[in-house]
């Protein structure tokens, strides 16, 4: 309870709390992401973002993702051709 209070206290002081005279979402993911002792809280408490914005991070990830498995494919393709070409020349 005191855990919680103090958490709440602290992100209303120093959030907009004040000036809308309300405890926000907002407030207390700030706060989780930006003070060190309530930095556990940063992924129980993320910021708010816009569904559009999360499917355009997904999207770029997976892009991202298919590029760096290609890359990876490539470069093992590369080593076993080496391997190879030295197990010729012994």
């Amino acid at each position: 309870e005191l855990f919680v209070q103090y958490l709440a206290t602290y992100s209303y002081k120093h959030g907009r709390g004040k000036e809308k005279n309300a405890l926000t979402y907002s407030d207390l993911s700030h706060t989780a992401e930006e003070c060190e002792t309530f930095q556990f809280l940063a992924d129980i408490l993320p910021k708010k973002i816009l569904a559009s914005k999360y499917l355009k991070m997904l999207e770029k990830e997976k892009r991202d993702g298919e590029v760096g498995e290609e890359d990876e494919e490539d470069e093992e393709e590369e080593d076993e051709d080496k391997t190879v070409d030295g197990d010729v020349g012994s």
